[in-house]
């Protein structure tokens, strides 16, 4: 018997968190910046989310684009970032720190950790980059994360299939292993059976038309609508995922 699987969606804004609430995602990754593989959001879309969304929120702690090497300072910020999501009472963060090697940074991710008190944890992408993600993942392990979002070191989850498997079946269920990245209603009930994941991750998202009458025909990068996550997408996605559990119609 399969059991239930879970969909969270990566909400880059208030108003995709609340989409995914209505399409019947069951958890939000709150973030901003998904065009940069997801930053911090501000305080107060953090407050606004966990007054309105009735589902789970975890909050992605991610102080800048590139790379996850990261400075005392930005540590610093990230342990206040972690701070106030508890303050607000977010159900838990997001994060992972890498050393110059492309190891865990064991020292650094504890301490984040420690911040979070009682929040749960998830380990994100820095994952995919790490050296060798069968260390890594005992190193995640360690440190007391619930779950580890992976594309198997992919351009995407599909492309990782064979990875993910294997690396849940290295967790046995010591953690989650949720996959991530390029999954929506076409491949999600697809990948779950291959991989054999129970938590799965999607940004469900769509480009919005602009509601601007005047173009500036100089500056089109500030005249675009916004993407956002869809209800319809996170709809389809949760509807997948529940056909495939019920199995062929008898």
């Amino acid at each position: 018997m399969i059991d239930e699987r879970l969909l969270e969606v990566a909400a880059n804004s208030l108003a995709s968190a609340l989409a995914a609430q209505e399409g019947g995602a069951r958890r939000v990754e709150l973030c901003t910046a998904l065009e940069a593989g997801g930053l911090t959001p501000s305080p107060a879309q953090i407050a606004l989310a966990r007054e309105r969304l009735r589902i789970p929120l975890y909050v992605l702690i991610r102080p800048r684009a590139g790379d996850f090497l990261y400075s005392d300072l930005e540590c610093e910020v990230m342990s206040r970032d972690i701070e106030a999501c508890a303050a607000l009472g977010c159900d838990g963060v997001v994060l992972g720190v890498l050393d110059a090697d492309a190891g865990v940074d064991m020292a650094r991710c504890r301490a984040l950790i420690a911040a979070a008190g009682r929040m749960g944890v998830t380990f994100h992408r820095a994952f995919d980059v790490s050296r060798d993600q069968r260390q890594a993942l005992e190193d995640v392990i360690a440190l007391g994360c619930e779950r580890v979002l992976t594309s198997g070191a992919q351009a995407t989850a599909l492309d990782g299939a064979a990875r993910i498997r294997a690396l849940i079946a290295q967790a046995d269920g010591r953690l989650i292993v949720m996959p991530g990245a390029g999954i929506d209603a076409r491949n999600i009930a697809a990948l779950a059976t291959a991989t054999g994941a129970t938590e799965l991750h999607a940004s469900a998202k769509r480009q919005w038309p602009s509601g601007m009458r005047r173009q500036h025909p100089w500056m089109p990068e500030f005249q675009d609508g916004e993407w956002r996550s869809d209800a319809g997408q996170v709809r389809d996605m949760v509807a997948a995922l529940a056909a495939d559990e019920a199995g062929p119609a008898r």
